[in-house]
């Protein structure tokens, strides 16, 4: 019976080399970290080193990585490519980004496989695919230039690589970012952060935003999900430097992450890195292998802002309860007060920002990706972009 790791290995091409290395018995000669990984026992010739995420895995002939969908076959890397296993127009405030093109529409497309294993995964049946036998999605053969061109017949001004974790198949991601940017198209990645500085910079030409998922501000928490929190923090420092705009998001789970402490140490390091990087907190919800704790209340996110704004950010949000959250949904300027753009959930009710992205009233300038000129929104709602032609759905199971 073809299963659907057999389909996927079709479907690959070999990875840029910028993206992995040839080593010998362990020894990088780039001298990355060892990785805590299934393959590393493994010895023999053959071993090559991934970068595509924070994990550094060395992976042995034969072997897979801890994404499941980058493996060493005739100590080669080889990667994903050319199919998706989703693809919905959404506005881009579900990224969520609120400073970069608000009201336009994101053309959203992902694969299969993560390099963490959350338990809350809102994703999971594509990101643990190969992971878990219950993790089932059909996907689509695609090529570049057919989703760029459902992007523009859609109305679409940002292509995002999501669903999965967009850096394990960055290769695939750039592919369809070149088309993207050469039909006009802006790009952006929505990711758990856990980069490394070779994949960085190798999306550094192609990518404008980037949306990171700050889970916790604990280390523990972090190796519980399957990673380590200081390749996130590096890779949030290194977009910041590199000039890519940055918003992060935290998911807010009761008994988890959200103790005073642990937020304001979170705040206190994303302010060290910019006052003017956004930050949504989110309310939880029980998903996938997480039925406790109880959701996340409505006083426990404005609780969240509130220790956001004391470390001194300047554009505190709170998502996943529209309309409850008391105009922490709404962009004011950070001089004057005034609200510059009224939202309810992803629809944007008003929009005052200048052309140049500054506040009608007192002038100043407001951090962030604007257009000259805000056109309206074709829809305040994700919606599947059928008939999507030329996409064939291939049944994995």
């Amino acid at each position: 019976m073809t299963t659907l790791r057999d389909i996927l290995d079709e479907r690959v091409v070999e990875g840029d080399r910028a993206l992995w290395e040839r080593i010998d018995q362990g020894t990088s000669t780039r001298g990355a970290i060892e990785a805590s990984s299934p393959d590393d026992t493994r010895a023999g010739g053959g071993r090559i080193r991934c970068f595509a995420c924070g994990h550094c895995c060395p992976i042995a002939e034969g072997q897979r990585g801890v994404c499941k969908v980058r493996f060493n076959r005739g100590g080669k890397l080889y990667v994903p490519f050319g199919y998706v296993a989703g693809a919905q127009c959404d506005p881009i405030e579900k990224k969520p980004f609120f400073h970069a093109l608000p009201g336009a529409l994101a053309y959203s497309f992902g694969m299969l496989g993560c390099d963490l294993h959350c338990s809350y995964c809102q994703n999971w049946v594509t990101s643990q695919a190969l992971r878990d036998e219950e993790a089932v999605s059909p996907i689509e053969e695609a090529n570049p230039k057919l989703l760029v061109k459902e992007a523009v017949r859609h109305g679409a001004r940002v292509m995002v690589s999501t669903y999965n974790e967009p850096l394990i198949t960055s290769e695939w991601a750039v592919a369809v970012f070149r088309e993207a940017r050469a039909a006009g198209l802006q790009t952006a990645y929505v990711s758990n952060g856990n980069g490394t500085p070779q994949v960085l910079e190798y999306l550094q030409p192609w990518i404008d935003f980037y949306k990171v998922d700050l889970k916790s501000f604990d280390d523990r928490h972090y190796r519980e999900l399957g990673g380590r929190i200081e390749p996130i923090l590096e890779t949030i420092r290194a977009l910041h430097g590199m000039g890519i705009w940055v918003e992060i998001v935290t998911l807010l789970i009761r008994g988890f992450n959200d103790a005073e402490d642990e937020l304001r140490r979170l705040t206190e390091f994303m302010a060290g890195v910019s006052v003017d990087i956004p930050w949504h907190v989110t309310a939880f919800h029980r998903d996938y292998k997480m039925s406790s704790p109880e959701d996340t209340r409505v006083e426990d996110l404005v609780r969240a802002a509130a220790i956001g704004r004391a470390a001194g950010l300047r554009y505190v949000y709170c998502g996943n309860l529209p309309g409850r959250v008391r105009g922490l949904e709404d962009t004011a300027c950070h001089q004057c007060g005034e609200i510059l753009i009224r939202r309810l959930g992803y629809r944007i009710e008003e929009y005052r920002l200048t052309a140049e992205g500054c506040c009608p009233g007192c002038q100043a300038a407001i951090p962030g990706r604007w257009a000259r000129e805000f056109d309206g929104q074709i829809s305040g709602a994700p919606f599947l972009p059928r008939p999507r032609a030329g996409l064939v759905r291939i049944l994995t199971r």
